[in-house]
């Protein structure tokens, strides 16, 4: 993939985890990010949720990105989990993930955006100060890793 080759990527949003084959491809795609972490628990998590939202990348109908989230509380979206598989970094698919992702929230009425990262992703943290996130506190999680809290007002 080139610069400007975001041309040749398909987007697909789901309102709820997305059917077959979609959802085989997101788990398999966060496997192979988040090494470890168990892909299963996406589908598990969403369907305790009252509203959720995925968007997905799609390149010849291989899930090659995806962004997740679910409401939090009236006004407030979280946006959970997010990825680009690592061969098509770099050419906007991150950045048009997180657009679609806003420009659903705005449609549905929240008025901020809250998410999560560790200093360790570091390029997810930098895209979302890029597009408008300030940061607003830390916390240590139960696994004892530090944590930033970035917010976004709509």
């Amino acid at each position: 993939m080139t610069d400007g080759d975001l041309d040749m990527i398909e987007f697909r949003d789901f309102e709820s985890f997305p059917p077959s084959p979609y959802a085989e491809g997101l788990q398999a795609l966060h496997a192979r990010i988040f090494v470890g972490h168990n892909p299963a628990m996406i589908a598990t998590e969403l369907a305790n949720r009252p509203r959720c939202f995925v968007t997905i990348a799609l390149e010849d109908d291989e899930v090659v990105g995806y962004k997740i989230g679910y409401e939090e509380r009236r006004d407030r979206f979280y946006s959970w989990l997010g990825g680009v598989a690592p061969e098509f970094r770099r050419h906007g698919i991150g950045s048009a993930l997180m657009m679609r992702q806003h420009d659903w929230c705005r449609s549905q009425g929240y008025r901020f955006i809250r998410t999560h990262t560790k200093n360790k992703w570091r390029d997810m943290l930098i895209l979302n100060l890029r597009h408008g996130f300030d940061i607003i506190g830390t916390y240590t999680d139960s696994r004892g890793e530090p944590k930033i809290i970035l917010e976004k007002r709509l």
